[in-house]
């Protein structure tokens, strides 16, 4: 068990290339033949190997002097554990998707949560943005799942943003419950009104259960966990609940993450909600800004580009996401062009169906070549700084992370250096761009979080994983629950009355998804 505390020792990490960050003009800084000094969980300092190790004779060592040493990665959008896929969950548009959700078998969050832990720092992520569900059931159990997700994240030395997706209306289309209710029948009607009465949507009780969670994990001394506000969509959320998250993340100093234009059926939704655009929405409620991060944004006007540019907020680009949903393909380049902060997220799972951020770094890369020899298509430096610095930004951790420098926290990690080049690498290659294009997760040597070693030698440091995999298959190998059986049949029963429900709205065409952005204004 980890029991996450710094180490008192002193420690040098050496490489060939020491990949500090990624600057605004897109140079990398690295320093050949560097190393870095780590002291009480912090980098003390950073210099050429030879000189740390001569003045710090005492110093363990981790490194080789042909590795390569780089600040950890930051999945800046998360949800669980055991995928919608490993589910049973079969990808659909969002709107028939997200109810099936509904269907799925019970699993120890704990579990859960260290499952996709492990998948995340064998790829090189050290922090992540953890997107819960909001409050069900009893009062008294509110905090269970918060507290069993932060334990797991404790235990393995990951460092964590919490945040709950508040929702407060229109649980399960984009519309009042009422009126979808009444279009059931009779026996899928009682059975959701049964579901729905175990959420909890006022203002007040989502407010207590928040100011709960930030007395818990909020601002630990060590800097191992946040806990930010999480406003589920503007579908989701009433007006007055909107105002009332940015309220409590100005009084706790804490941001918000919220999703926001992820499909057309969400940009038409907020047309007839309010009569315009959801970011001008937003802006009209004092909601933008740097404390807010847009999550995926796929169907962001050339409009709402610019209002979020002018206010300073930031976009969470989830390319996986996009694709597998049928979501569309996010404007990236344009949101990078207009001088807006991305970051990068895995979502649910990659394209790989798993938790891969060296993957996801190179998928984001490709999807933005748009074709024609005048296009300068984003940078891999670019890339690599919307999955380190970028993400440190919206999850909380600014100027902690995301960087080599002396005086951050000390996520770092190393990679084999002689396994990505070989067998043949030109000397003329970027060092960033090699990484974003060739690193894999075999790869990655050690990972250290905080100072310390959660990847040691390619395998899990800090809990035992082959125990964990046993536990989660002997969990989920069990036969289904009653209550289990009857949520499955009644997630496939619901799916043509979601289905009728959105029939009539308008439908975007795979041209207008996909083609390139400055082709569909």
């Amino acid at each position: 068990m980890n029991e996450n505390r710094a180490s008192t020792q002193s420690t040098i990490v050496r490489g060939r290339h020491v990949l500090c960050g990624v600057d605004g003009d897109d140079r990398a800084r690295i320093i050949t033949d560097g190393a870095l000094l780590i002291e009480a969980g912090r980098i003390a300092e950073i210099g050429p190997a030879s000189e740390l190790i001569a003045r710090h004779p005492g110093a363990a060592c981790i490194g080789r002097p042909t590795d390569l040493v780089m600040p950890g990665l930051v999945n800046a959008h998360h949800h669980t554990g055991l995928t919608p896929l490993q589910h049973g969950t079969p990808f659909l548009p969002l709107e028939l998707w997200l109810p099936r959700f509904l269907g799925w078998r019970g699993l120890d969050p704990y579990l859960d949560t260290l499952y996709s832990a492990i998948e995340m720092i064998e790829s090189g992520v050290t922090s992540v943005q953890h997107l819960h569900g909001g409050p069900v059931g009893p009062r008294e159990r509110w905090l269970d799942a918060p507290d069993a997700i932060m334990r797991a994240y404790a235990e393995i030395g990951m460092r964590a943003s919490f945040s709950f997706m508040w929702r407060d209306r229109n649980r399960i289309v984009y519309g009042a419950d009422e009126t979808f209710l009444a279009s059931l029948p009779r026996p899928l009607r009682e059975q959701l009104v049964a579901i729905l009465a175990t959420a909890q949507t006022s203002v007040e009780t989502l407010t207590e259960h928040f100011e709960a969670l930030a007395e818990r994990w909020g601002r630990p001394a060590d800097g191992m966990s946040r806990v930010q506000l999480a406003p589920s969509n503007l579908q989701w959320c009433t007006r007055e609940s909107l105002i009332a998250q940015g309220d409590l993340a100005q009084r706790h100093d804490v941001g918000l993450h919220m999703h926001l234009l992820e499909t057309p059926y969400q940009r038409r939704f907020a047309e007839m909600d309010t009569g315009g655009s959801a970011v001008r929405h937003l802006a009209d409620l004092g909601l933008l800004g740097p404390r807010m991060t847009i999550g995926h944004g796929i169907w962001c006007s050339d409009a709402d580009i610019a209002l979020l540019a002018e206010s300073g907020t930031c976009v969470c680009h989830n390319a996986s996401s996009g694709l597998r949903l049928r979501s569309g393909i996010a404007p990236v380049k344009e949101f990078d062009r207009a001088g807006i902060p991305v970051a990068l997220g895995i979502d649910q799972a990659g394209i790989n169906d798993d938790r891969d951020m060296l993957q996801e770094m190179r998928l984001a890369w490709n999807l933005q070549r748009t074709p024609g020899h005048a296009y300068e298509p984003l940078s891999e430096a670019r890339i690599f700084r919307m999955a380190s610095e970028h993400g440190a930004a919206t999850t909380g951790f600014a100027g902690l992370i995301g960087r080599l420098e002396p005086g951050r926290a000390a996520d770092i990690v190393v990679i084999d250096w002689e396994q990505l080049a070989r067998p043949y690498l030109d000397p003329d290659t970027e060092i960033v761009s090699a990484l974003v294009q060739r690193a894999k997760t075999g790869m990655i040597r050690d990972v250290l979080i905080d100072g310390r070693h959660v990847l040691r030698d390619g395998r899990i440091a800090t809990i035992d994983k082959e125990k964990l995999l046993g536990e989660i298959e002997t969990a989920m190998q069990r036969p289904p629950s009653e209550a289990e059986t009857a949520r499955r049949a009644f997630v496939k029963a619901l799916d043509p009355h979601l289905r009728a429900f959105y029939a009539d709205w308008p439908r975007p065409s795979a041209a207008e998804a996909y083609r390139s952005f400055n082709a569909r204004r």
